[in-house]
């Protein structure tokens, strides 16, 4: 199976329309169950891979780097298979007990891009990101770890996770002044039910090229309608996940968005596709839009989403979406 390819910002590399995000591997996902998911989407197309080296969610340090490890395995259980595949993965969470086991050091950076190459048994990452923002490390010295690891074969591209769209801008600023690599894509949240990027992040990129690779498209799996309004939040979900489970929750759990999923999933049913394959297509169907995260903890939930690379929203429905959703743009004050 194919899906349609775009390239990568302004960079020379093209990926498939569809990525596939791995953060419930190793603890919402056991290992065979990952690796089914794995040859699932890219059996269905997808040559793009994320992770990071805090992933599994919801997990603590006695997990983290177990989501690469399983990935690791995978790989090497087919010759070949690496070079199919754009890989990319994340530092600046904490992995470790001491106190420069995060951020976005020098010693942290280079000490965790080669724990992440040895956990995916790889010499290199086409994208290494950078998974928050470290208010504690300048970023000169950030962008010059970076350039190392670029320099070196490590990684191919650097890129961003969860920066606000005014420290993106001066780090590009700071980078090219500085003659260092330059983040050529940001890794956001975005949905239906967050799009308070649209307001600054996605012009930015837009004007400098950088590729949008958002996570959490579903919001969390909100957006497949599976959760009902009156009830506890169910088990084995995001939800109810270690550590990941308040925070979701805080995200996503609350009366007003169980009225705008029910909206979503009246405007799917008429439709006639799966609220998540239009939640999916919406992003999609957004022109800064490089290829939105899919994640999952079973491989029939990825039929879903891969289907929205196929379904085209006309015009008119992209507007009730607009109009459903449009106070998700402004973010807390509006609540």
């Amino acid at each position: 199976m194919t899906l349609p390819t775009t390239r990568f910002g302004r960079t020379g590399l093209t990926v498939s329309r569809l990525a596939l995000g791995t953060m419930t591997f190793g603890l919402q996902t056991d290992e065979a169950t990952s690796q089914q998911i794995l040859d699932k989407a890219v059996y269905s197309g997808i040559d793009f891979i994320d992770t990071a080296d805090v992933y599994p969610l919801g997990g603590d340090l006695a997990t983290a780097g177990r989501t690469e490890e399983i990935i690791g395995r995978w790989l090497r259980a087919a010759p070949g298979r690496r070079r199919g595949l754009v890989l990319a993965t994340k530092a600046v969470g904490r992995v470790g007990p001491r106190a420069w086991d995060q951020g976005a050091s020098r010693r942290h950076l280079l000490d965790a891009i080669d724990a992440s190459l040895a956990r995916l048994q790889t010499d290199y990452v086409d994208l290494y990101q950078l998974h928050s923002d470290d208010p504690h490390t300048p970023i000169d010295e950030t962008l010059e770890a970076l350039d190392v690891i670029v320099k070196s074969g490590r990684a191919r591209y650097v890129g961003v996770s969860n920066f606000q769209a005014w420290r993106i801008a001066k780090a590009l600023g700071r980078a090219e002044l500085l003659r260092t690599a330059k983040f050529v894509s940001v890794q956001p949240r975005y949905s239906l039910l967050f799009r308070e990027i649209e307001r600054e992040l996605l012009p930015l990129a837009a004007e400098e090229g950088l590729a949008v690779i958002p996570y959490n498209p579903l919001a969390g799996g909100r957006l497949t309608g599976k959760h009902q309004p009156g009830t506890a939040p169910t088990e084995g979900t995001r939800f109810t996940l270690g550590k990941a489970a308040a925070l979701y929750q805080g995200r996503y759990w609350s009366d007003r968005y169980f009225g705008t999923v029910q909206a979503l999933q009246a405007l799917a049913a008429e439709a006639g596709v799966p609220l998540a394959t239009l939640a999916v297509a919406w992003v999609l169907a957004q022109p800064q839009i490089t290829a939105p995260l899919l994640g999952a903890s079973r491989p029939e939930q990825l039929d879903a989403t891969l289907a929205a690379a196929s379904y085209h929203i006309d015009a008119a429905l992209l507007q009730r979406l607009d109009e459903t959703t449009r106070e998700y743009r402004h973010g807390d004050a509006a609540r």
